[in-house]
């Protein structure tokens, strides 16, 4: 294993020789073909934020139309810098372009007082309508990032099975927290702060058009460095956010699974290996977070430079203007305020335009998720099913299946009919077909050839989560959440009252260790139930079975981690779980369900026999042999434990 570690340096070349060669910064080490995504034009990324606005359009138009009003308040106050300094401080006669209606005052210190108040006045209007956009906007952000994390986790949830295991739990939590979070930053981003900063722009442009064209002219020439930055090199640093976004998700992934796995990585002392695991993979994202940030950098030095070199410029043409008699001091004064807020709002495009890319990488990101087709898509006209009017048949008509990305089979022109309330065990060595078969019992998948049918209606007809309501599913590894037992039991029953939830728990056998814990049924169980022992953690899945009272049950060893003792009364309580209900039971102890109505022994996708116990015994075939096999295995077994005793 050692020899295929890469160092997070030799990875990061990697990365840049690829990244200079032209190519969109690759996602990860090796990027698969198959995955890969090209890169959305910001139009098109723009398009779709404001598809995902729908809902808080008003409160986002009414926020910029509050800006429009608030950011030519705050163009007033530069104006008067230019009465106090010529009528106040210099004390020049007012001019007859005054109104008269304004009555101002010819005392040079009541005027100084007037003119204050004014824009005191006038500032605090605009403070006040500026808030109250900004409030706004920040509901119109806070609401849109709910209604992203929203939308990706109700789409990743539907998302096809294998596609769901690709992304691991941990990707998930980080497209959710870091991604959906950032694409609400857009609000700001993309919206409120560059319209803030058109809004002045324009107001200063006019402001300095009044008092020079030609003092306009030096700063509009700045604004196509705004346009040729943006095309020539900002849109460059968006794949490299989006590399840096997709190794975080690696990384938190890794985390995920090392903690899930903790007894594994403990039990083989690998705590600093997984560390350093961990830790490669942070330094790649480190290295990449520092090596965009130089290419951040690189356009905060051409406008830092830029900038001065421009007020330095325009200061002495306006100096000279001042000596030559063409301007007032007052008029100087007033054009270096406006200089100072036209040069702002190009400072604030061009610098925040590499933080406005990063959002537009999480947006990429998530539009990749909500891009991606859901596992079978209702039709249109799609049944529904009410679960008492179910009889529960289920027919197989020349089923084959493989799973999605592989070549071979896993299952072959597999035909049958299951009555309504049989029991179906499914037999034979591993790799066989039995969970395949129950995974389109239960429509994990669709069949690759043939057709599922219940009650003589095919599957693909029916509405998915309406038909996996009727279904009860016991699983070999057993998954509980993190909470209480009866929140775990009641899972499949949300109204379920405490005495429903007793009795499922009754009829698994689990309500007397139940009892005995500390808080009886509010006994919260940790993650994955790990608080709790494993034929206990059955025991509660099988209860949470026997509440969902379904008209499918699956049963995947659903005894295999249970002591002698619960299993025999397990395997009671089963059987009147099962009655009156279609039940597909895959067994490896073969003496649990010698009660079945049928038995299919499975070999290489297909049904090799098929019959009841007895008859497969009379058979003298293959299930005779594994029958055989295992009670001799458990003869050899027993006998050393005799020979103690």
């Amino acid at each position: 294993m050692n020899s295929r570690i890469v160092s997070s340096r030799r990875r990061f070349e990697q990365y840049k020789s690829e990244f200079r060669g032209g190519n969109d910064a690759p996602e990860s080490p090796v990027p698969d073909p198959k995955r890969r995504k090209r890169l959305r034009s910001a139009r098109q990324l723009v398009v779709r934020f404001w598809d995902l606005l729908r809902g808080q359009r008003l409160l986002v138009i009414f926020a910029l139309t509050t800006l429009t009003v608030a950011t030519p308040l705050a163009l007033v106050p530069p104006a008067a810098t230019k009465l106090i300094v010529d009528y106040v401080l210099v004390g020049q006669p007012l001019p007859d372009t005054f109104p008269a209606w304004l009555n101002l005052p010819d005392d040079p210190w009541r005027l100084l007082l007037l003119i204050s108040a004014g824009v005191f006045v006038i500032s605090i209007v605009k403070t006040a309508i500026q808030i109250c956009g900004r409030w706004y906007a920040t509901r119109a952000a806070k609401r849109t990032q709910l209604s992203v994390r929203k939308r990706v986790f109700e789409h990743a949830v539907r998302l096809p099975l294998h596609r769901v295991q690709e992304l691991k739990s941990g990707g998930v939590a980080s497209i959710l927290r870091e991604d959906a979070g950032s694409v609400a930053e857009l609000v700001f981003g993309m919206l409120y702060n560059p319209w803030r900063a058109v809004i002045q722009l324009l107001g200063s442009l006019c402001v300095l058009a009044w008092v020079d064209w030609r003092l306009l002219l030096g700063t509009v020439i700045l604004l196509p460095f705004i346009f040729v930055t943006h095309r020539t090199w900002i849109e460059r640093i968006r794949p490299q956010y989006r590399s840096i976004r997709k190794r975080r998700e690696e990384v938190d992934a890794h985390a995920t699974e090392a903690f899930g796995g903790m007894r594994v990585v403990r039990g083989f002392s690998r705590q600093r290996s997984e560390t350093g695991r961990f830790m490669r993979g942070n330094h790649l994202m480190g290295r990449q977070e520092l090596y965009v940030w130089w290419w951040a950098r690189i356009i905060e030095m051409i406008w830092d430079t830029l900038i001065p070199l421009s007020s330095a410029g325009l200061l002495l043409y306006g100096g000279w203007q001042v000596v030559q008699g063409q301007l007032s001091l007052g008029d100087l004064t007033m054009f270096l305020f406006y200089l100072l807020m036209l040069l702002e709002p190009l400072a604030v495009l061009a610098q925040s335009a590499t933080q406005f890319q990063n959002s537009l990488s999480a947006l990429d990101r998530v539009l990749d998720v909500l891009d991606e087709p859901r596992e079978m898509v209702a039709a249109e006209n799609a049944i529904t099913l009410e679960k008492p009017n179910v009889s529960g048949r289920v027919t197989f008509e020349n089923l084959s299946f493989q799973y999605p990305g592989t070549s071979e089979f896993a299952l072959r022109n597999v035909s049958l009919t299951v009555e309504p309330g049989q029991t179906i065990a499914l037999v034979g060595p591993s790799g066989a077909g039995k969970t395949t078969l129950c995974n389109l019992v239960a429509r994990f998948y669709d069949p690759t050839e043939g057709r599922v049918l219940l009650d003589g209606i095919d599957l693909k007809e029916i509405e998915v989560e309406n038909y996996r309501s009727l279904l009860g599913i016991v699983e070999q590894d057993v998954f509980l959440f993190d909470g209480t037992i009866a929140e775990n039991v009641s899972y499949a029953g949300r109204h379920a009252d405490e005495a429903e939830i007793r009795q499922a728990a009754r009829a698994a056998n689990a309500d007397e260790f139940i009892q005995h814990l500390p808080n009886g049924y509010n006994t919260f169980i940790g993650e994955r139930g790990v608080k709790l022992s494993g034929g206990q953690r059955q025991r509660i899945a099988i209860a949470r079975a026997v509440l969902a009272d379904p008209r499918i049950l699956i049963l995947d060893e659903a005894t295999s981690n249970l002591d002698s003792e619960s299993e025999r009364l397990i395997q009671t309580s089963l059987q009147r779980l099962m009655q009156d209900r279609t039940s597909f039971v895959i067994a490896h102890r073969l003496s649990t369900i010698s009660h079945a109505d049928l038995i299919l022994v499975m070999e290489q996708g297909g049904i090799v026999e098929s019959g009841t116990h007895d008859e497969l015994m009379e058979a003298d075939g293959r299930y005779r042999e594994m029958v055989q096999l295992q009670v001799s295995m458990q003869s050899s077994l027993a006998e050393p434990t005799d020979a103690m005793t």
